[in-house]
């Protein structure tokens, strides 16, 4: 939990929208995890196995009549301290478009672009994760690449980072 939890925590958030939601569930996947860790065989690695639980926990919620409920928007960005104070709120409010933009898509291409951009996973480890084909993993990406960049059109502008 102190390797991953953090991670899950946004991971929950960008299908919860809701912080105290995504804590919970991430309390749950480790309770899930902790109890079937003789389950593990080793096809992959434990942050893949942990993520699994993750992804299928929050599917879970999705599809319950709490998700119904649930409007709040954050951003799952963690801070950083090494920029001017207006540099920061530039990228504040550039990442909060972002974010916006991201969590309006569609689950299945809003969790491909966060594991593979915030989370950093292989096409891979996103293929075992999501119990997906790499082709669909691969034509899902380039879908929501392509849906984000529509969208900032849209919007007035790009982003250049």
């Amino acid at each position: 939990m102190d390797e991953y939890g953090e991670e899950i925590k946004r991971l929950a958030f960008t299908y919860t929208k809701n912080w105290q939601q995504a804590e919970d569930i991430t309390q749950e996947i480790f309770i899930s995890a902790y109890n079937h860790i003789s389950d593990f065989r080793e096809q992959s690695t434990i942050k893949t196995w942990i993520y699994r639980i993750a992804i299928n926990k929050c599917k879970d919620y999705v599809r319950s009549w709490h998700y119904t409920k649930a409007l709040l928007t954050n951003t799952f960005y963690q801070k950083s301290n090494s920029l001017s104070p207006e540099e920061e709120y530039l990228e504040f409010e550039q990442k909060e478009q972002i974010s916006k933009l991201i969590l309006e898509l569609p689950i299945k291409y809003r969790e491909v672009i966060i594991l593979y951009y915030f989370k950093e996973f292989s096409l891979e480890e996103i293929a075992a994760a999501l119990d997906s084909n790499l082709n669909t993993v691969k034509s899902r990406l380039r879908r929501a690449k392509k849906n984000l960049e529509t969208k900032m059109e849209k919007e007035g502008g790009g982003y250049n980072g």
